[in-house]
């Protein structure tokens, strides 16, 4: 069993940054890729970025790509997603998601999700 814990949500300006935390648990946590989820209200879930615990090959959504950058402490256990240049359209709950499938971007290869976290953009 794999259990994901997300934090650091919240408010923020446009154009502002902010840093999400994933705190992963369970054996077999090191056989997935770790990645990042949002959904917006009205909206279907949209793929955000994803990383590889083992070397660190990461892969972007357009529409985060050169804004957002996911990073990994294999030490700890925990990926994190910085955030900037955030815009009134980022709002949504982010999900932290581990994925069976290196490359992939659908909700339908993750096998784990985290409870969510809100992250608002005031504009």
């Amino acid at each position: 069993q794999v259990q994901l814990v997300e934090s650091g949500g919240g408010l923020v300006q446009a154009g502002g940054s902010l840093r999400l935390s994933c705190a992963a648990s369970g054996r077999t946590i090191s056989s997935y890729v770790m990645g990042w989820f949002r959904q917006a209200p009205g909206k279907e879930r949209e793929f955000v970025t994803a990383i590889r615990w083992s070397d660190s090959n990461r892969y972007y959504g357009d529409s985060v790509a050169g804004r957002f950058t996911i990073s990994r402490d294999n030490a700890k256990n925990t990926v994190y997603l910085q955030m900037t240049s955030l815009k009134p359209e980022d709002t949504a709950v982010y999900y932290c998601a581990a994925l069976g499938l290196y490359g992939s971007r659908r909700s339908k290869d993750v096998r784990y999700w985290g409870q969510g976290t809100q992250v608002t953009v005031s504009s």
